[in-house]
């Protein structure tokens, strides 16, 4: 089984998703600039994996502070988190996770700070194990709306490669596969990264689960033909109000999905909730290098100088999402009750 994002003698180690399905490479990083720079050319991709990247990132920059005073350790500290949080602004797990390291500085800030640092790398570990056992508790609640015999259409990539490992959507597939139920999926190709037909493919055919993939403009007329009995995707953010940013293209399924009164699932961890934001309008859209749309790999498929628009999310309103699925339980409507009342359970 692969590994999506490791701590490995004081480095964090990262499959290179850029060159899948024909390589599978693995870079070690030595410096949290560099892992900065990974999340940001999606060397890792995926709202949890981003905030597990991001944990190790920071553990990575901490170890390496020569302040032996408090004041000066701190600083450079806050220099690395602040580095980290310009990376990606969709996903709100690197936020998240952020937050998370800081708060380990802060109630631990009368400590050694040879003792802090190990303290931060031990909260980066818990982070990244914590995620895998989220999703399979995910996947517990969520193999529950998925009918034995059913095809599933998902988009993107939203499996084991999207974080520390197993999966939010593909998790809930897993798990319904594991549990004896046959299940057949439907891989939106995902234009322009292509994170469906490179990653999500390439996932299940390791897994052994029946996965046909499709362009991204076949996902209508497939459900039009009644081939599709679920959609289930992943998340970057989701709005208090139960909006859903996603990959590009998600927006344009959860509208398919309703035409022909077929169940829109939304897979996501509590961390990927954000309370503070009322509503999808109010949740920042990545523009990412017009090249990832005028290019595959280094070939032109455009004319030059073309215009050129590139967001890397669109947001889902919640009256399209059919049920959202985290580790505590499954929200449904209003989603502005249930979120708030999931978020704020005890395990």
């Amino acid at each position: 089984m692969f590994q999506t994002v490791e701590w490995k003698n004081n480095s964090v180690v990262m499959i290179d998703q850029r060159l899948l399905p024909n390589e599978e490479v693995y870079r070690t990083y030595t410096n949290f600039l560099d892992v900065a720079e990974a999340i940001r050319a999606m060397v890792v991709r995926g709202a949890p994996a981003i905030g597990v990247a991001a944990a190790f990132g920071i553990a990575l920059g901490a170890i390496k502070i020569n302040h032996k005073m408090r004041k000066g350790f701190k600083e450079e500290f806050k220099k690395i988190c602040k580095i980290m949080a310009h990376t990606r602004p969709t996903a709100v797990n690197l936020f998240w996770a952020i937050e998370r390291m800081k708060k380990v500085v802060k109630d631990n800030s009368r400590l050694p700070i040879e003792e802090l640092k190990q303290i931060l790398v031990r909260e980066a570990k818990k982070i990244h194990d914590e995620d895998i056992e989220i999703n399979r508790r995910m996947g517990k609640f969520g193999s529950k709306l998925i009918k034995n015999r059913a095809s599933v259409l998902t988009h993107c990539n939203a499996g084991a490669l999207a974080t520390a490992g197993y999966g939010t959507a593909l998790g809930v597939i897993r798990t319904a596969v594991e549990e004896g139920k046959k299940i057949k999926v439907f891989a939106d190709e995902t234009r322009p990264f292509l994170q469906g037909s490179r990653l999500t493919a390439w996932e299940l055919m390791k897994d052994g689960i029946d996965t046909t993939l499709i362009t991204d403009n076949m996902a209508g007329y497939m459900m039009k033909k009644g081939l599709i009995d679920a959609v289930i995707v992943g998340a970057d953010r989701i709005a208090a109000n139960g909006d859903v940013a996603n990959k590009i293209g998600t927006y344009s399924v959860a509208v398919l999905a309703k035409e022909h009164k077929i169940p829109f699932y939304v897979a996501a961890p509590i961390s990927t909730i954000d309370l503070n934001i009322n509503n999808g309008n109010k949740i920042p859209i990545e523009e990412r290098d017009i090249r990832e749309v005028t290019h595959i790999k280094d070939i032109p498929i455009a004319p030059s100088r073309i215009k050129v628009k590139n967001p890397a999310f669109d947001v889902t309103p919640s009256r399209l999402v059919t049920a959202i699925i985290t580790e505590r339980g499954i929200a449904r409507k209003p989603f502005i009750k249930s979120l708030k009342r999931i978020v704020g359970s005890k395990e």
